[in-house]
């Protein structure tokens, strides 16, 4: 485990720049497993929704009515009549009533297609969340692993010992406890790393897995800069976009309902024939409603719903700005984090191996060597999970400013 040690603190020693963090899966397969998760679908699905609803407020509920009736009429002493009434009529909408409704059905699709690209957003992050989570546990359980045969050899040793009467049993006692301690972490991490890639599978079943989880990487920090990240996180929104146009939907719905106060007239033409056509008649009918307080009152509705949903839009900005602060906090302080934790491991390795030595001259006892050992096995389990804290929250911070996997509006 010293060489490994050592190595492994060499490695901790280095880390480069770059755009996106390494050890993710292809860009392709992400793209594939986004496009078919159900949240995703059903996201599309409506936006044909809200492309239909467009159609249908651009041509309007104006149609055609057509009204016949054809009777037989008896008059005493003149016989018989034949007789026939038919109307056509359309109602029409009064001057700048259509031009608000196809603004709305445009807002609306735009509100969609951008609930659409969060929702993609909302998937990338779960992925990207299940991703570290099945790494970070893997190379837990590979450090546990690795502590584990570490101290089986040294187990060997002082039963060994203990036969030529060189060590007592209870340090027999001490090494076998370490031991066990050390399996029992290990099958614990064993256990986290085969849920993460269950929960991996289960939600998005198009992404090809390896059977065993590669390396956990080392994390890079984008070459753009954090701070540059989080401004993006804000310009990218699709949450603010979409809380937007829906504010303009029903500002426009707003609109339309004012001027609603003015009902639409219909317009159309009659015909009637009577007494088997002696009479015969063809005009203009016009039916306009009078509009009362029932419609006054459902424009004054519509007016403070534009207003409650413009204040929820600035509430959304405020929590992406929000979202966007902590990203770039938590992405700070996660990288400064792993890199305190990979120094405390390095010296923390130069330390196990002098107690190491100190131990085979007979200068140190089991005890101490044993607590060297352990902690160092906790010192590498601590840079283990900061290296994935750190992967994660500069993952994170990434996605959300649409770095990775994430169409952005500069595109």
């Amino acid at each position: 485990m010293i060489r490994r040690m050592i190595a492994t603190a060499a490695l901790l020693g280095t880390a480069v720049q770059a755009l996106a963090q390494p050890g993710l899966p292809a860009d392709p397969q992400v793209q594939l497993a986004l496009d078919e998760h159900p949240m995703v679908l059903a996201a599309q699905a409506r936006v044909e929704v809200a492309r239909a609803d467009g159609r249908a407020l651009r041509v309007g509920t104006q149609e055609f009515s057509v009204t016949t009736s054809v009777m037989q009429r008896s008059v005493d002493r003149e016989g018989q009549f034949t007789e026939f009434d038919a109307s056509i009529s359309r109602p029409i909408r009064l001057p700048g009533k259509a031009a608000l409704d196809r603004k709305a059905g445009e807002f609306g699709l735009i509100a969609a297609e951008n609930r659409m690209e969060d929702a993609k957003h909302q998937a990338a992050l779960l992925l990207a969340e299940l991703w570290w989570d099945w790494l970070g546990a893997s190379a837990e359980e590979a450090v546990d692993r690795q502590a584990a045969d570490n101290l089986n050899r040294s187990l060997t040793s002082v039963k060994r010992r203990a036969e030529l009467r060189d060590a007592s049993t209870l340090e027999v006692d001490q090494a076998a406890a370490a031991l066990g301690s050390a399996r029992l972490q290990a099958e614990q991490a064993a256990g986290r790393a085969a849920l993460a890639r269950a929960r991996l599978t289960s939600q998005f079943p198009g992404l090809v897995l390896p059977q065993a989880a590669q390396e956990l990487p080392l994390p890079e920090l984008p070459q753009t800069g954090l701070p540059v990240l989080r401004n993006l996180v804000i310009e990218r929104s699709h949450e603010i976009f979409a809380a937007r146009a829906e504010a303009d939907r029903v500002q426009a719905l707003a609109d339309r309902a004012r001027r609603d106060r003015f009902a639409d007239p219909t317009i159309g033409v009659r015909a009637f024939s009577e007494r088997d056509g002696m009479e015969t008649g063809l005009g203009l009918i016009a039916t306009i409603p009078l509009g009362g307080s029932h419609r006054s009152a459902i424009a004054d509705r519509a007016s403070s719903e534009a207003v409650a949903v413009a204040a929820e839009a600035a509430a959304v900005r405020f929590d992406v700005q929000e979202m966007a602060d902590g990203d770039l906090v938590n992405a700070n302080s996660a990288w400064q984090a792993w890199q305190r934790s990979r120094e405390g491991a390095k010296a923390q390795v130069d330390a196990v191996l002098k107690m190491r030595r100190g131990y085979d001259l007979g200068a140190i006892d089991l005890a101490d060597l044993l607590l060297a050992e352990r902690q160092t096995h906790d010192m590498f389990r601590a840079e283990i999970l900061a290296r994935t804290q750190a992967l994660r929250a500069i993952t994170r911070i990434m996605i959300d400013s649409h770095s990775i996997w994430i169409g952005n509006d500069d595109q």
